[in-house]
């Protein structure tokens, strides 16, 4: 009887102390559960995926037409518009359009004009258009007759103050803001080294490259400030020549180290001062590229522009109609070329017929493969980042004020005596 109480008694105490061993570990167990909930952060709501780039949205609902017309600039020859023009908007879709003296009469037939291809492209396209015009100052002027003119880059290079350059920047953009322009190939940060360059000279801030460099880049700034885009150029640079690229085909025979020194200096400026765009010139640096003019190199555009000095923005070509291209070159072959090297746009500025085949062009190099799709659509990205960038619009400009614009030039050169 004794045994069997001695082992019922040892039977309860394994129990209680098991109970006692199991309360423990609960006890333990609940302690530390309350001590991870209170360290351990609520879990974060799931939210859905990011809404796709609308950018990106935007192209992969664009043609490859629509793709290849947004990378051509072209020109046309008349102050109206011909059947020819509208036909490069609606069955085309040109990204834009340069202007020229012999589009302009005066103010109010300017504006008129400006104004038709936008309507036009708005009715066809909600992708606005890039309306361009050379507006350097000086010489190279395409503003109407009753706008005051505002002095050459050598004339601001002489007075050498960073301020004025920025003002006349800022000046030139208002002008051609108020005729419905939104991208201007200015400023010049060509060198004017070589005395016998019959193209560049007063276009040019100076023979220094740091004087080219500082005021060159305050009248991109002055120009940007106003909403208007600022297209530098001529990369790497035209200072050096005596061949127009106009009529012939230039050569520089400089090595990289004696380019990177001098010609590229101000354009390196541009690129650290956030430019948005860099038109490239018709030359052969010979040391870089022997076979190919800049606008056509791969070396120069994707290599020394794109990689080496890191810009990533649009480049634009030169005037393909030029006689550095047409005289050398096939121009729907320079084209096709270009791309491939990097150019985001292709300026075509003369002849219909050119315009029209290097548009179709482009566009059976992309459906046979000698151009992927995938290196138009970064051009792609490129024009409609900029466009958007600038809050671009095909919309009308009404009135003009011509005497507060002129009045404004007039106290700008007042203060520097430069009237």
């Amino acid at each position: 009887m004794r045994k069997v109480v001695k082992l019922m008694n040892k039977k309860i105490l394994f129990i209680i102390v098991g109970l006692i061993v199991l309360v423990v570990v609960i006890i333990g167990y609940l302690n530390m559960k309350k001590e991870y909930i209170e360290e351990t952060p609520p879990l974060q709501k799931i939210e859905p995926d990011e809404e796709k780039d609308p950018i990106i949205k935007k192209i992969e609902e664009m043609t490859l037409e629509e793709k290849i017309g947004q990378m051509v600039i072209v020109g046309f020859d008349d102050y109206t518009l011909d059947d020819n023009t509208k036909k490069l908007i609606e069955e085309y879709y040109v990204g834009g359009f340069i202007l020229f003296s012999k589009n302009i009469k005066d103010s109010y037939q300017l504006l008129k004009l400006t104004n038709n291809l936008k309507i036009i492209n708005s009715n066809n396209n909600d992708i606005p258009l890039f309306m361009s015009v050379d507006e350097e100052g000086g010489r190279v002027s395409r503003m109407p007759d009753e706008i005051r003119k505002i002095p050459s880059n050598k004339v601001i290079g002489h007075i050498e103050d960073k301020d004025f350059s920025y003002n006349v920047g800022k000046l030139i953009a208002k002008e051609i803001k108020l005729m419905g322009f939104n991208m201007n190939f200015a400023p010049v940060l060509d060198i004017d080294s070589n005395p016998n360059n019959p193209v560049i000279g007063d276009r040019a801030f100076g023979s220094n490259e740091k004087i080219v460099s500082e005021l060159g880049i305050e009248t991109m700034k002055g120009i940007q400030s106003e909403g208007v885009i600022s297209v530098v150029k001529h990369f790497p640079g035209h200072g050096d020549t005596s061949i127009d690229s106009h009529v012939g085909l230039p050569v520089i025979k400089k090595n990289i180290e004696e380019i990177m020194n001098f010609e590229l200096v101000p354009f390196k400026e541009a690129i650290n001062n956030k430019t948005d765009s860099i038109m490239i010139a018709h030359i052969i640096f010979e040391n870089i590229d022997a076979e190919n003019v800049a606008t056509l190199s791969k070396e120069i555009i994707n290599n020394l522009l794109r990689k080496e000095l890191g810009f990533d923005g649009l480049v634009v070509t030169d005037d393909m109609t030029m006689g550095a291209i047409t005289e050398n070159y096939n121009i729907e072959d320079a084209a096709i070329k270009s791309v491939d090297a990097g150019s985001d746009i292709i300026l075509v500025c003369h002849g219909y017929e050119n315009q029209i085949n290097v548009l179709k062009e482009l566009r059976t190099a992309v459906k046979d493969g000698r151009i992927s799709e995938e290196r138009i659509d970064k051009s792609i990205y490129r024009i409609l980042k900029l466009k958007g960038k600038y809050e671009l619009k095909d919309e009308t400009i009404e009135n003009i004020d011509i005497d507060k614009i002129n009045n404004d030039i007039r106290r700008l050169l007042n203060e520097k005596g430069s009237n």
